[in-house]
C-alpha cells in the first residue's frame, strides 16, 4: 500500500518522525535552507517514510503555493513585472538554458538532467524544474537529482549574496535585481532580500524589487515548458524511429500555470483580496518550505550515487554563469 511505512523500519516511530519533520519545516520560523538540509538529513540516516506520496506531495505543494501566490498579484501588475526588464530576462534565460546544453553535453549529464537543471537555474528553480520535468515526463530520479543541486545552491546563495552585496556597497534596488535573477527559487530570494539593507533607502526596497523581478522570470515557465517539451518529444521520435508510436506524457502546458493565471484574474476582480495577502505568502512560504523537506528527503545514497558529481557540476557552471552576467549587468545598468 502506497501509504504505508518503509518495510523493515520502525514503522509507526519513522511514520511519525516524518510527519513531524514535514510540520517543523512548514513553520514559519524554519528557514527554505535547513528544510531541504532536513529532508536529506532524514533521507541519508534511512528515516524517509511514505516513499512515492512524498514525491507526489512536493509537486503538488510546490503548484499549489504558486498558485496561492497569484491571489496576491492582480494582472495588471503580473503585466508591468513582465514588461520591465523583458531583454533582460530574455537574454539571461536564453544565454543559460544554451550554455547549459552544451555544458550538459560535455559533461554527459543525460538529457532529462540537463534539461531541468538547465531550466531550473534559468527561469525559478523548483518551480520550473516542476513544470518543465511534467512536460517532458522526467524519471523521479531526474526530478530529485535536478531539484537537490539547485536547491543545494539555493542554500548557498541565503548566505553568499548578502555578503557580495554589501562588500561591493550595492543599492537595495541594485540587490534585489541581482537576487531576482541569480537565485534559483522565489522562497530563497525573499529571504535574501529580507535580510538586505544597504545604505539610506528604506527598508524593504531590495525584498520588493526582488519579488518584482523574480515574477517576471515565473511567467518564462510556460513558454521554457513548452519549449522542453517540445524538443523532448521530437528527441524521443528520432531516437525511436518514425514509427514508434508516441508515449504518454503530460499536458504540454502546465495546470497549475492556467490556475495562477485564473488566481491572478480574480485577485483583479476582487480587490478585497488584497486584505489577505500577507497570510497568504505565511501559507504560501510554509508550503514551499514543506516542499523543500519532502524533496529532501527523496534523496538516498542511491540516487546521489547514480549520477554522482556530474550534475552538481552543470549546475555550479550554470549558477556561476548567471550570477556574474546578472552582476555586471546590474551595477553598469541599474542605479
Amino acid at each position: 500500500m502506497e501509504m504505508a511505512p518503509r518495510p523493515g523500519g520502525p514503522g509507526l516511530a519513522r511514520a511519525a518522525g516524518f510527519v513531524l519533520g514535514a510540520l517543523f519545516c512548514a513553520a514559519p520560523w524554519c528557514q527554505p535552507w535547513l528544510a531541504l538540509a532536513i529532508g536529506i538529513a532524514f533521507a541519508l540516516l534511512g528515516w524517509t517514510a511514505f516513499d512515492a506520496l512524498a514525491r507526489k506531495a512536493s509537486l503538488i505543494l510546490i503548484q499549489g503555493c504558486i498558485v496561492l501566490l497569484g491571489l496576491r498579484l492582480d494582472l495588471p501588475t503580473l503585466r508591468n513585472a513582465a514588461m520591465s526588464g523583458i531583454l533582460f530576462a530574455a537574454a539571461t534565460i536564453i544565454g543559460t538554458v544554451a550554455l547549459g546544453m552544451v555544458v550538459g553535453r560535455l559533461l554527459r549529464t543525460g538529457r532529462e538532467i540537463t534539461i531541468l537543471i538547465s531550466s531550473g537555474t534559468a527561469v525559478c528553480g523548483g518551480s520550473a524544474i516542476a513544470a518543465v520535468g511534467a512536460s517532458i515526463a522526467a524519471a523521479p530520479t531526474s526530478m530529485a537529482v535536478a531539484t537537490g543541486s539547485v536547491f543545494f545552491l539555493n542554500a548557498v546563495a541565503l548566505y553568499l549574496f548578502p555578503l557580495i552585496g554589501h562588500a561591493l556597497h550595492l543599492s537595495d534596488i541594485q540587490f534585489g535585481t541581482w537576487a531576482g535573477v541569480a537565485i534559483h527559487d522565489m522562497s530563497s530570494v525573499v529571504n535574501a532580500a529580507k535580510a538586505y539593507h544597504e545604505g539610506a533607502g528604506p527598508a524593504g526596497l531590495a525584498l520588493d524589487t526582488a519579488n518584482v523581478v523574480k515574477l517576471s522570470r515565473v511567467l518564462w515557465i510556460a513558454p521554457i515548458a513548452l519549449l522542453a517539451g517540445w524538443h523532448s518529444r521530437r528527441a524521443d521520435r528520432k531516437n525511436a524511429g518514425p514509427d514508434a508510436s508516441p508515449g504518454a506524457r503530460q499536458p504540454i502546458l502546465p495546470m497549475f500555470l492556467v490556475l495562477f493565471l485564473a488566481a491572478s484574474a480574480l485577485r483583479t476582480f476582487v480587490p478585497e483580496l488584497s486584505r489577505i495577502a500577507d497570510p497568504i505568502r505565511t501559507v504560501a512560504g510554509g508550503g514551499f518550505q514543506a516542499a523543500l523537506f519532502l524533496i529532501g528527503a527523496g534523496l538516498s545514497k542511491e540516487v546521489v550515487a547514480s549520477v554522482g558529481w556530474r550534475a552538481l557540476a552543470l549546475a555550479v557552471v550554470l549558477w556561476v554563469f548567471i550570477s556574474v552576467a546578472a552582476l555586471l549587468v546590474v551595477r553598469a545598468t541599474v542605479g
